[in-house]
């Protein structure tokens, strides 16, 4: 099974596409849009891409390429995130990584070296990848990342919480989704405004005794002050309370839509 995640080799997301498909059956791009959109149009099988991190919160590209693009998600990987200082040496100017990693790290990076300038890549496997070519570059990424001998593991652990995750979500092609799993995400796009609208859109799922995970507004692109929302509930789709809650949510947003992404279940993967 073919599965395409965020490269090059090295970074988080390859680490959680291991939990899904074998070493030589994952392929790489730097975009996460490209990854929703590549599954959608049946290019691979399966996508692996980063959703939610426990300190920064979402990644908001994820979030706008669901909506933009029909997938299933079928499965959530949650992987505990170890971040290591990587360097050819003790010095360096700049330390190069994902802008979430070094967000992340933000803390140790101020008091460890605050005069070093930070810099945003697209991945921390690129930001690696920038420390092996240039000894004035340091990286932050997973410490196996060193394991080649080019690089040193300078610090362990240096995120700013121990409880550091971040969750993964598995997409599929749409005719792949399913009401089965213990979890169900959704995006809603009322295309109307009104004063208590939100408070209406949670009451059903409130009514019937079904838990709100997560529930995060994006702007629609559509005209400023219009957004849509991203809702996961502690619910499968198979059940009878999941499907009156969002028949309840369909009415309110008659003059938009709904689009159920599917149900799925979780696991916790370790590296």
């Amino acid at each position: 099974m073919q599965v395409l995640t965020l490269g090059p080799s090295g970074t988080y997301s390859h680490r959680a596409a291991g939990a899904v498909a074998d070493e030589g059956e994952i392929a790489f791009t730097e975009s996460v849009t490209a990854i929703v959109e590549s599954v959608a149009e049946g290019d691979y099988a399966r996508g692996v891409v980063p959703v939610e991190n426990s300190i920064e919160g979402s990644v908001t590209e994820s979030l706008d390429a669901f909506a933009e693009y029909e997938v299933a998600v079928v499965r959530e990987i949650i992987t505990p995130i170890r971040h290591a200082l990587l360097a050819q040496g003790e010095a360096f100017g700049t330390v190069a990584s994902h802008a979430q990693a070094l967000a992340q790290c933000r803390g140790y990076l101020e008091e460890h070296y605050p005069d070093v300038a930070p810099e945003a890549v697209a991945s921390t496997a690129r930001g690696v990848q920038r420390a092996r070519e240039d000894a004035d570059v340091a990286a932050i990424g997973h410490p196996a990342n060193a394991e080649d001998g080019t690089l040193r593991v300078l610090a362990e652990d240096i995120q700013d919480r121990t409880s550091n995750a971040t969750r993964f979500l598995v997409v599929a092609p749409v005719a792949e989704r399913t009401e089965a799993g213990s979890k169900t995400s959704f995006i809603v796009y009322p295309n109307v405004d009104y004063p208590g609208l939100l408070l209406e859109m949670l009451e059903p799922f409130a009514d019937r005794d079904i838990n709100l995970t997560r529930v995060e507004s994006r702007p629609s692109g559509e005209r400023l002050g219009d957004y849509v929302f991203h809702i996961d509930i502690a619910a499968g789709l198979y059940e009878e309370r999941t499907q009156e809650a969002l028949s309840a949510i369909e009415s309110i947003a008659e003059d938009g839509w709904v689009r159920r992404l599917g149900s799925y279940d979780s696991e916790t993967v370790l590296y």
